[in-house]
């Protein structure tokens, strides 16, 4: 049997009706969505909304209840997606006991296509000793080390699970730096889970807004951004919102006095006599997490519709 070439898949994710339940409840139900390959894509949602869940189904740490998820056109439990992918955590999973240099020979021993040269690359420009052992590290040179480990299984999808919470703000910066210029030199896919909106911002060209479970907002974030305005204003005198805004679809609307603040999700110019602004990333995505009312909105290269296409 003839496996399919599957390296020149678009996408690097796909997920149909994706679910998984446990005794509690559902953690992650009908999600459906694309990640394009070569995009760094953040990974957005409040606790317990189903993020991890879904690292762990893209990892096989989880098995799904309903749906599918494909890796590259492949299904994810296939022997042919594990090296395709890294995973990196918020515990790192690194032994204390080993030196740097066992652990990236660790590496080298576990992965066929390991890049020496790139591990000893990212450890050498944080200046960390090849003789340390590793539960003598600092933070943010144990998470340098697991950056390591990750780009030199040279995968073409990297996960990450907030890999760097623990960090100060200065060695976030520099780990923010390392991963985005390693991605950019391989061509990386990155889906990184963070609670740091304003850090995503910087660093993602493409989102993935989860809550509650589902895929709330997903899509390129210029596009997103494009799709939105932040408006304010004075209220009718029966207090409703002005008519004018009844073409476009409200995320959020806070009043104070007489006096509208609306994010909308535009459907066309906006007309009107109030002051309409382009709004944050950070803002748009704490509507959205703030209204679980609101219709999802994925852009069209975020939709996924396999069963449409096979038809077709």
């Amino acid at each position: 049997m003839t496996t399919p070439d599957t390296t020149r898949s678009p996408w690097a994710l796909e997920a149909q009706g994706l679910g998984k339940k446990y005794r509690r409840g559902w953690a992650l139900q009908d999600c459906s969505f694309r990640l394009p390959a070569g995009r760094i894509c953040g990974l957005v949602g409040p606790n317990g909304a189903g993020k991890s869940t879904l690292l762990g189904l893209a990892t096989r740490l989880v098995e799904a209840t309903t749906g599918e998820l494909r890796v590259f056109g492949v299904p994810v439990d296939s022997p042919d997606v594990m090296p395709r992918y890294a995973y990196l955590g918020q515990e790192k999973a690194l032994f204390k006991r080993f030196t740097v240099a066992e652990t990236l020979r660790m590496g080298q021993e576990l992965n066929p296509h390991w890049d020496q040269a790139a591990a000893e690359r990212i450890v050498r420009a944080g200046d960390v000793p090849s003789h340390a052992r590793i539960g003598t590290l600092s933070g943010g040179q144990r998470t340098r080390v697991a950056f390591a480990l990750a780009f030199g299984k040279r995968p073409d999808l990297l996960l990450l699970d907030e890999p760097m919470a623990d960090l100060d703000p200065l060695a976030r910066n520099e780990m923010s730096g390392l991963l985005m210029a390693e991605a950019a030199e391989r061509g990386t896919t990155v889906l990184m889970s963070s609670h740091m909106l304003t850090e995503l911002e910087d660093m993602c060209d493409y989102l993935l807004v989860i809550s509650g479970g589902r895929v709330r907002m997903a899509g390129e974030t210029e596009e997103l951004l494009s799709l939105h305005k932040l408006v304010t204003g004075a209220r009718e005198e029966s207090g409703e919102l002005p008519a004018g805004l009844a073409p476009h679809t409200v995320i959020e609307n806070r009043t104070s006095g007489r006096q509208f603040t609306a994010m909308l999700r535009t459907e066309g110019p906006v007309y009107g006599d109030w002051q309409s602004m382009e709004p944050t990333l950070e803002e748009i995505l704490l509507a959205y997490l703030r209204s679980p009312g609101t219709p999802p909105l994925l852009t069209p290269s975020a939709q996924c519709d396999r069963r449409a296409e096979r038809a077709a």
